[in-house]
């Protein structure tokens, strides 16, 4: 190894350090709602009896690693979250790997940097479920991808076929990215019959690579059949009747994912997504030559995922472009680089450094919004409903959050799932406390909660922020004198 290679590996793995440090702090906060879900639906089961449903709430090889790392460390959150912290380090040196490939090793450190700084990618480092092992397949997917485009050797599509069922065991929305490559390479075919130059390897190896990938993933699905074909039939359904309609919307989803990062709404939103957009444009262009396929496969991902998912009536999760936030900060640094040598070599090379600084700046100070509060704090309002909890005061939780409190915390809360249940539960004497996780969720499919917080009949008692998106706790009560007031739909 030279002594630019050593220094590059030496400047990586200061990269990884910064990225644990960050990814550690934090580590062990309280579990949210889908985490523990996880833990209580499929971590606490048999290997076996693991594999004999289908959820969208499961992310099968993540969940594996995940269930053994629990039965080694215990069930605190930061061994369930462990390999998802350990997929988000990877993803990260994997794109290093593949921007050095593609580029310079001075590119790959800055998007490695910006990846370990990115509120994004800490915030799913430090979530146990499968997106960091997704982003961390799909971009050893691609990579093999570009290799066997390149070499044309049997053993990159073979590993390519590992990659893919990898990603695609993790979560299903995984065959979207590949499906992205197999259009990629299907282009790339037409193109070369068109000049006349299409090789043989082109079509028998990719072909084989695809392939195999899609039988191994069928294989490992196989237990899950069954009721894998009934929850994905049932999908339409339960997206249809869901009250926040918003998220089936691309714009909303892309907004969202804006927003979280950023802390607010407004036109600053906007103004960012404008940047992104507009940066990631100028790095296809800066690319066309050094690295075609980066734009297409990150764009192509992106519209296809949209699509397919509207096709199928599914909401438009921005985790679902987890993946892609590592491409567009490829582009992104690319385009920034194409912006500032456009002055000149000189002036350019000092620009783009001043360009450096400011995005790790802006990323450090976006990044610091993940300490600022848990995830969704639904230990906390636990510990907070039973700590003030006055002798003979009921405690109702909203909807399915009422299922966790019983099962993880064994608590023997109420649920409220209809507008009848909140009338009765309030139209009983005495004191009475309101635990409301999800509250946009849950304020716009219960209005009557809402007219009774405005109206004085329940008080806020406290607000547990969160990180994730409507993830912060509205604490409700109502005092023992107020009881026979009723609630405004009685």
């Amino acid at each position: 190894m030279t002594d630019g290679g050593r220094r590059d590996y030496a400047v990586l793995a200061l990269i990884l350090a910064l990225a644990l440090a960050l990814r550690l702090y934090g580590l062990n906060g309280p579990l949210w709602f889908d985490e523990i879900t996880t833990v209580d639906t499929h971590l606490r089961l048999g290997w076996g009896e693991m594999m004999q449903s289908y959820s969208m709430n499961h992310h099968y090889l993540h969940n594996l690693a995940a269930k053994a790392a629990m039965q080694i460390f215990g069930e605190s959150p930061w061994a369930i979250r462990l390999p998802a912290l350990l997929f988000g380090l990877s993803a990260i040196a994997a794109m290093w790997v593949l921007v050095r490939r593609a580029t310079d090793s001075g590119t790959a450190h800055a998007t490695a940097l910006l990846l370990a700084l990115s509120y994004h990618h800490i915030w799913f480092s430090q979530n146990a479920r499968g997106y960091t092992g997704m982003a961390l397949f799909s971009t050893i997917g691609f990579l093999l991808f570009l290799s066997g485009l390149k070499d044309g050797r049997w053993r990159s599509w073979l590993w390519f076929a590992a990659a893919m069922a990898a990603t695609i065991f993790t979560h299903l929305t995984g065959a979207f990215f590949f499906v992205t490559l197999g259009l990629v390479w299907l282009w790339r075919v037409v193109a070369a019959w068109r000049r006349g130059a299409l090789d043989r390897d082109l079509i028998i190896k990719p072909f084989t690579g695809f392939l195999i990938g899609g039988l191994v993933t069928i294989a490992l699905y196989a237990p899950l059949l069954p009721s894998l074909l009934r929850t994905v039939g049932g999908v339409a359904e339960t997206s249809a009747g869901d009250p926040m309609q918003e998220y089936q919307s691309p714009l909303w989803t892309a907004y969202e994912a804006i927003r979280t990062g950023v802390g607010h709404a407004g036109p600053l939103v906007t103004l960012i997504g404008l940047g992104v957009l507009a940066l990631s444009l100028l790095g296809a262009v800066a690319l066309r030559r050094r690295a075609p396929l980066i734009a297409p496969v990150t764009f192509g991902h992106i519209l296809l995922s949209v699509a397919l998912l509207l096709a199928m009536g599914m909401r438009i999760w921005p985790r679902f472009f987890f993946t892609d936030i590592a491409f567009l900060l490829f582009l992104i640094v690319c385009g920034v680089q194409l912006v500032c040598f456009s002055t000149g070599p000189m002036l350019g090379r000092w620009l783009y450094r001043l360009a450096l600084i400011g995005m790790v700046l802006v990323s450090g100070a976006m990044a610091a919004r993940n300490y600022m509060a848990p995830k969704q704090d639904m230990a906390g309002a636990y510990r907070f409903a039973e700590a003030h909890r006055q002798p003979g005061e009921r405690i109702y939780t909203i909807a399915y959050a009422a299922e966790v409190y019983r099962t993880h915390f064994h608590a023997d809360w109420g649920a409220i799932f209809t507008e009848a249940d909140y009338r009765a539960a309030l139209d009983a004497p005495g004191p009475l406390t309101i635990v409301v996780v999800f509250p946009d969720r849950s304020f716009r499919s219960l209005p009557s909660l809402e007219a009774d917080l405005s109206s004085g009949r329940l008080r806020k008692e406290a607000y547990l922020p969160g990180t994730l998106g409507d993830g912060g706790i509205v604490i409700l009560h109502r005092d023992a004198a107020a009881g026979t007031a009723g609630g405004s739909g009685g």
